[in-house]
């Protein structure tokens, strides 16, 4: 839960700051990878850590296949 409420603060703080979306994304995914760092579990750390690599093309390919 504290992840998804340090993203939300990065993202309206960022929003406010009038960035593009593909910085608002990856303001996020650097809030992921320092949660995901934290992880005392080896797998689970690495599993977290590979999906906030994703990049942001990759992200906008998903996005449109789940809105068609």
């Amino acid at each position: 839960m504290k992840l998804q409420t340090l993203f939300t603060v990065l993202l309206t703080s960022t929003l406010t700051a009038a960035c593009s979306s593909e910085q608002l994304y990856a303001t996020g995914r650097n809030a992921q990878r320092s949660e995901c760092i934290k992880l005392p579990d080896t797998q689970e750390r690495d599993r977290c850590l590979k999906d906030a690599d994703l990049s942001y093309d990759m992200y906008q390919r998903e996005v449109e296949g789940v809105s068609k």
